[in-house]
């Protein structure tokens, strides 16, 4: 539960090319990408006041933009040194930054041409996404009635804000079921992810994760990968039946903020958290520990 307001608080955010006082960091209620969704956004961690692989995290930021047919006025450098000063203004340590872009208040109508598109970065202190124990222990996952889109309907390779109401939507609805996320199914039928967070099943000792052609393939997803690889883990992206939850032993999920999050249930399945969870948990985090990934100082200040 957040306690004060994201609008409220102390410090500054990095809007436009100027830093100016948290509380001042606004946009028009006008503004194009608030009434039609023309906005998109990141999510990097902060690790003993290092970025974790801000290259990729940047290069995405650039790709969504022009998914969303707009170009963001900042170089990746320029960006990646403008998060920079704000954790060093801000004083993180281990946080998190949201880069947001979005089309201005030039014009209000469906078309999107002609507007300016305007960039802020914020950061702030979050050791985890679940309070207490629930890190470790465990989630519960819900399956939602909520689908991720056809290709050939969203841009779904984007980080584009107007895809998030559909995760709005379904996280809602988990929560009131009791539990502490969403399971989203493709327009197919076939599992796709969590509302912020790729998916992945242990089975026979051997990983499974959906192929990403509905959803975001994941920074976090493809660093998993790679440590499994070097693990010995065997891995396969393929499209899967909902009903093959029933023939897992392990299920997590990767993610930015997530990062290697276990799953203790899904709609009435038990899972536990197994040596192939564990064994890639540790090496996740031993290797956003490490300063592998990050470039630039230790700490900020």
């Amino acid at each position: 539960m957040i306690s004060v307001p994201f609008d409220d608080r102390d410090g500054v955010i990095w809007l436009d090319g100027a830093f100016v006082p948290w509380r001042d960091a606004r946009l028009h209620v006008l503004s194009h990408g608030l009434h039609y969704g023309g906005g998109i956004f990141e999510g990097i961690r902060v690790y003993d006041g290092r970025p974790f692989k801000p290259v990729e995290h940047f290069q995405r930021f650039h790709d969504s933009a022009r998914e969303l047919n707009f170009r963001i006025p900042f170089s990746a450098a320029e960006l990646d040194g403008a998060m920079r000063e704000t954790l060093r203004q801000q004083g993180i340590a281990d946080g998190y930054v949201r880069p947001v872009a979005w089309r201005g208040s030039e014009q209000i109508s469906v078309s999107g041409a002609g507007t300016s598109v305007h960039v802020a970065i914020a950061a702030w202190e979050w050791p985890h996404v679940f309070a207490g124990d629930a890190h470790s222990r465990g989630i519960r996952l819900h399956t939602s009635r909520w689908r991720r889109p056809s290709p050939a309907t969203a841009p779904v390779q984007a980080k584009a804000a107007s895809l998030y109401n559909i995760c709005t939507l379904a996280r809602d609805e988990a929560e009131a079921a009791g539990c502490d996320d969403a399971l989203l199914l493709d327009f197919r039928g076939y599992l796709a992810e969590a509302t912020g967070a790729n998916l992945f099943l242990v089975i026979d000792g051997a990983l499974h994760t959906p192929t990403a052609d509905t959803f975001l393939n994941g920074i976090t997803r493809q660093t998993v990968l790679s440590l499994a690889k070097d693990l010995g883990i065997s891995a396969h992206e393929r499209h899967i039946q909902p009903g093959e939850l029933r023939r897992a032993d392990e299920v997590f999920l990767t993610g930015t903020a997530y990062e290697v999050q276990p799953v203790r249930a899904a709609d009435g399945h038990s899972f536990e958290i197994g040596s192939v969870t564990t064994m890639l948990s540790k090496a996740y985090t031993d290797l956003t520990r490490s300063g592998q990934g990050h470039g630039g100082p230790r700490r900020p200040g």
